[in-house]
């Protein structure tokens, strides 16, 4: 466990060894969870030349909600440090900007994938395939480890089809050891859905639509919560005991509260203890 959690340590971003790329590599557009149109590769107004973002402490208020709720698995340090050995996008001729902020999103999909395989290795049910998880373990790290070239050219809709095979399989024997008919939501479009005090121990919800629904008080114990969007959804007093492949942004898009139970991969989200004053 101490290994699993050192890991996870190092898939989570460090901005401090980052040159700002998320605010710089990404676009996005004007909508509820940001202020403005920003094009891929042209710097948010609002970061400073210490690649610091301006506003963090107001995100929220100034309209960058989906700033606050973003995580690179620890993608823009590798970036940073490792693939471009410490060279500032700022510096260096123009070709080497792009080359960085191409590289950027790429590693930030092994980076997560890293994060998946890792808390699978942790799950006991999932002893049959730890051999062939460990494996492809391995294989992400190297991928992740390639030059900006390298990067370019990877397949990573291949790679990740390849993992979620395993990912898939992880799920299957963990939900295995639930009781009861274990329901399979798959890529459900439950948008604003009423499922308080819902049963769904053991349920598959990989990639499911739950903009908005209503949680609160739900069993999701052992549920498998691999890509589903939990934007907005309620979760105040639910139970998310040894669920999933849940990551940190998921939980941050969300709303809980003190009596929301989380598995011990994520951490309670602070403006969850600030909405409810």
């Amino acid at each position: 466990m101490p290994e699993q959690i050192s890991e996870r340590g190092r898939l989570s971003g460090d901005c401090a060894r980052c040159f700002g790329l998320c605010c710089v590599a990404l676009p996005f557009a004007a909508s509820a969870d940001f202020a403005v149109d920003k094009p891929a590769g042209k710097p948010c107004r609002n970061l400073g030349g210490d690649h610091r973002c301006g506003i963090h402490a107001e995100l929220r208020q100034k309209g960058f909600s989906g700033c606050t709720v973003y995580d690179c698995f620890g993608a823009g340090q590798k970036v940073s440090q490792v693939t471009f050995g410490g060279r500032d996008w700022r510096s260096g001729p123009a070709a080497d900007a792009r080359r960085m902020f191409d590289a950027f999103p790429v590693v930030r999909q092994l980076h997560e994938l890293l994060w998946y395989l890792t808390e699978a290795l942790g799950l006991a049910a999932a002893r049959p395939v730890h051999a062939d998880l460990r494996a492809a373990l391995r294989k992400t790290e190297q991928l992740s480890l390639g030059t900006p070239g390298e990067l370019a050219a990877l397949d990573v809709a291949a790679h990740r089809q390849e993992v979620n095979v395993l990912l898939l399989r992880t799920s299957e024997l963990v939900r295995a050891g639930v009781r009861g008919k274990k329901k399979d939501r798959r890529g459900a479009d439950l948008v604003g859905a009423r499922l308080r005090g819902a049963d769904l121990r053991g349920a598959s919800l990989r990639g499911a639509c739950l903009i908005a629904a209503d949680l609160t008080g739900a069993d999701l114990r052992d549920a498998d919560l691999i890509g589903a969007d939990l934007r907005d959804a309620g979760l105040g007093d639910a139970d998310l005991t040894g669920a999933f492949f849940l990551t940190q942004p998921q939980l941050d898009a969300a709303r809980g509260n003190a009596g929301t139970r989380l598995p011990a991969s994520v951490t309670r989200p602070v403006h969850w203890a600030a909405a409810a004053l």
